[in-house]
This record gives C-alpha cells, structure tokens and sequence, in this order.
C-alpha cells in the first residue's frame, strides 16, 4: 500500500475554516496542533514590526496603562528587544519627559549632554543625579552645551563631601581625557577602555565641547545586543496621546522629545475624531509612525488604514481589568477579532498588534499564530520591579496595584480621555474596568527571558521556525487549528489533584 497523500492525513482546521461568521471565539476555545519539529527551540526567530518602519527582536510590547507603563518599563522592555508604550494620564510637560528618560538611557554619542558652569553647586548634581539617574556632568567654562570645557564632576569627587553648597570649581576634576570631534564611535569607545574614565567629553580644536560618550552605554551595547534603537543608537519608545484636539499640543511635545510612534489611544477608535487625528498627524510630523486603534472589525481597520495608520492595535473589551463587553454589550472575542483584522491588516502591508486577553505565554502564542506581528499586554508586566508603584503586602503575599484605564481610580485621575466625550460628560462617570492588585513578578532582565523561551519552546511545538513563517503557514492553511470543548479545556489543565502548587517561575525569575 502506497504512501497516502500529506494532505489527506491533515487533522484539524485551518484558521479560515474555524473562525466562522457570527461565531465570537476566545483563545480558549482553540489550540493549535503539533507540527513536525526539526530544530532547536533557540533556532525560532522572534523579530518582527511594530508599524511598518519599527521593527522589534521580540514580539513584547507593554500598555499605556499608568499601573505599567513608565519610562523604567519603556526603557526595560526596549533593552531587551520590545517596546514600551507610556501612559497620558499626567501633564504634557510630565509625558514628555518620560519620553526624554528613555531616549537619553542609552546614546552613542551624546549631543546634548547636560552641563553645569564652574559657579553651580554640588547640590545641582544631587538634583540632575536624583531627575536622569547620573552624575557625571561636564563643566563648561559659561555653563552652556557647547562652551569650552573646563573640567568634569563624577561622583567620586562628590560622594563624601558634606557641604553640598560648595561650587563645582572646588572640586572638579581639571585633568581631563578628551577625544577629538570626528572620531568613531568605536574608538570612543577604545578610549574609555583604556583611560579606564567614565565619560569622556568630545571636543573640537577651540576645546568646546561637541559631545560625550559614556562608560556606562559602552556596558549596555555589550549586555543588550537586541536592544530595540533607533538610527542614532537611541533607545525607540512609543507613547499615547487621545483623539481630543487639546492632545495635538501633547503630540507635538512628544514629537520635540524625540518620541518614535504615537499611539492614538481610544476605547473605540473607529470614530470621526481619532481619524481627524491621524490626518493631522500624518501631515504634520510624517517622520513619526502612528499606531491607531482600539477596532474589531475589517471595515473599522480599512478606515483607519486610509487616514495613515502605520500600524492597528486591536481589542475590545478582553483585558483581565476591563469591563466593556459587559458594561457596554459592545466589542469581540479576542481570537476572532485578532484573525478577521489581521487578514485586512496583512493584505494592506500593515502591522498589527493583538491587544488585550493575554493570560499566559499560550495566548501570546494563539495571538501570533492568527496573523498579530506583536503582543500588548498589561497584566503580563503589571507586578514587575519596572512597573510603577510600590510593593505592599496582603496576607503575606507580595503585590503591585493594577487597574484599567476605565476603572473609577484611573478615571480620576484623566483616564476618561480614551472615552468619546464632552466636558459636561465627565462629571458622570461610567466605569469600564476595575481596580485590583498582581503578583510580584520580579524584574524585567529574569521574567522577559521566561516569556521568550516559553514563546519559542510553543512555536517549536507548531513546527514553525519564525513569526514569518507562522503567518505564511496561517495564509496557507498550513497550520492546522481545533476547537476545544469545554471538557476539553478542563482537561488541558490542572485536574484530577487533591491539591498542588502552582509555579512561579518567572514570577521571581
């Protein structure tokens, strides 16, 4: 008997044949089946876009929720291969600033170091050290960017010093290591290894100062080779603004502070005011990339899609902290909502990112696999050292706070603003999500890595090589797909036991 056809012995579905019309499915309700496994899981590769001129090493990226995202997240995340989308509920000048954290992190050739003049104070260091998280400051002869330089303050010359009023002339360094404007940044790099300095100012011929190179981004290249950087070796970083016209003077501070996407950010983006603000900001900073969102459907992506969006962020209601579905009776299970959007979003050249309903490294997998290029999650990095807030106890259990952006909390503080509504509206609240609180997750550099290999240890699992090639096999009816039952999904987890422990690994790395 004869060898039988491969396609005849395919089991399963494919995504087009599952994903029904009128039929709303979850991850839950489908997983993928095993293919044939012929390389190492460290062999599956992760790369891919964020919106079509931002690519990433890792599918990762993080919510603009004011309970994850702020510039340590952005800058953790961006370390590692992801990207970090930072939250809008402050001031212009306060998310401006977020965005100026990240892009000083890590330089290359810093432009437009900070300075001080020979007059200032040592309490001045204390505060650029306490703003930005360094302390080596060039003094220049006048104070400013590109005077003469004259000396440098490291921490070694301060550290011990009691009186915080004495000027920097006192107690500079006046023996200086300086490179000439013009050279490499390799070797820039050769001179702080072998002038054993910190930082080394470049100068011109006058001795003026043209920029600074630091030890400590030296480190950085060598320990985050997947860093997700900009043309000019900066660290990219996203940040969101709403639909409301007064956020156009938001979007162009964060333009000014260097932002790489703008995030428009709406509970329901398919609206006359979000694709205003994309027109807007298409012909007004074309440099800038625009991830449009939230939508559900084909028909909403399309318009989005015509008024300049670069990349669709879809999800409506599937959050662990989000209300909407039932609050609303308006929005889509996720899984139906990623594949129907991302086959419209493929077809256009559009990047798309699955956002919301992410409980486990399995339904990163399940998102990828029906056409997202990346993943937003909230849940996933809420609880992380990077995360904004402080730790509490409760029942002996080490917790972070988490809320959505439409519980009461956030409303009170400008959450609103993703909402469709007039100042009069405001008064009356209506809240789409809660407040709560998650697990320690430990930090970013032990628990990212836990994602990663769990990610490619799945994509292993469905004999796929690459994100690229998962989406072709997903075009191509390749990969097959079942619906589990209910029965089934209880028998996909834990049962049987009289009592277990759950891991927590990648919880505390």
């Amino acid at each position: 008997m004869g060898r039988a056809n491969e396609g005849d012995l395919r089991d399963g579905l494919s995504a087009a044949e599952l994903f029904v019309p009128g039929e709303g499915v979850a991850y839950d309700d489908f997983i993928v089946l095993p293919g044939h496994i012929d390389f190492h899981f460290q062999d599956v590769e992760l790369s891919t876009r964020f919106t079509r001129r931002v690519p990433l090493r890792l599918p990762f990226v993080s919510s603009p929720m004011d309970t994850v995202t702020e510039h340590a997240m952005a800058i953790g995340l961006a370390c590692l291969g992801g990207l970090g989308v930072l939250h809008y509920n402050n001031s212009v000048a306060e998310q401006a600033e977020e965005v100026r954290k990240v892009k000083r992190y890590e330089n290359g050739f810093i432009t437009r170091p900070v300075v001080l003049g020979p007059q200032q104070k040592i309490k001045d260091v204390d505060e650029i050290k306490a703003r930005y998280g360094f302390s080596g400051i060039p003094i220049t002869e006048d104070g400013t960017v590109h005077g003469r330089v004259i000396g440098i303050v490291t921490n070694r010359d301060i550290e011990f010093e009691p009186d915080r009023e004495r000027s920097l002339s006192e107690v500079m360094t006046r023996d200086l290591v300086t490179g000439k404007a013009g050279i490499t940044l390799r070797q820039a790099y050769d001179l702080l290894r072998s002038s054993k300095k910190g930082k080394i100012p470049i100068v011109d011929e006058a001795g003026r100062l043209v920029s600074l190179v630091s030890r400590r981004d030296m480190v950085k290249r060598r320990d985050y080779p997947d860093a997700t950087k900009d043309s000019r070796g900066q660290l990219r970083v996203a940040a969101a603004i709403s639909t409301r016209d007064e956020d156009r003077e938001r979007a162009s501070a964060l333009v000014e502070a260097g932002v790489d996407v703008i995030v428009v950010d709406a509970a329901q983006g398919d609206s006359v005011y979000e694709l205003r603000m994309l027109e807007w900001l298409k012909a007004t900073y074309p440099q800038v990339d625009v991830m449009a969102g939230n939508v559900v459907t084909q028909a909403q992506c399309a318009r989005l899609i015509d008024a300049g969006a670069d990349g669709l962020r879809i999800g409506m209601g599937p959050g662990s902290i989000c209300t909407t579905q039932g609050t609303m009776a308006v929005g889509r299970a996720q899984a139906t909502a990623v594949f129907q959007s991302a086959r419209l979003a493929r077809a256009r050249g559009v990047p798309l990112i699955a956002d919301g309903g992410v409980a486990q490294i399995g339904h990163i997998a399940k998102a990828l696999a029906l056409g997202a290029s990346s993943v937003m999650m909230g849940y996933m990095f809420a609880g992380t050292e990077e995360s904004p807030g402080e730790y509490f106890y409760e029942n002996g259990v080490r917790l972070k706070r988490y809320r959505g952006m439409a519980s009461l909390e956030a409303m009170a503080r400008g959450g609103e603003k993703r909402y469709v509504t007039k100042a009069d509206d405001r008064k009356i609240k209506v809240a789409q999500g809660v407040a709560g609180s998650v697990l320690d997750k430990g930090p970013l550099e032990t628990y990212v890595p836990y994602l990663v290999q769990g990610l490619r240890q799945s994509l292993q699992d469905m004999g796929v090589r690459s994100l690229a090639l998962l989406h072709e096999q997903l075009e191509s009816g390749a990969l097959r797909l079942e619906r589990r039952s209910h029965a089934a999904q209880i028998e996909g987890g834990v049962h049987g036991l009289y009592s277990y422990t759950e891991s927590q690994l990648g919880m505390r790395g």
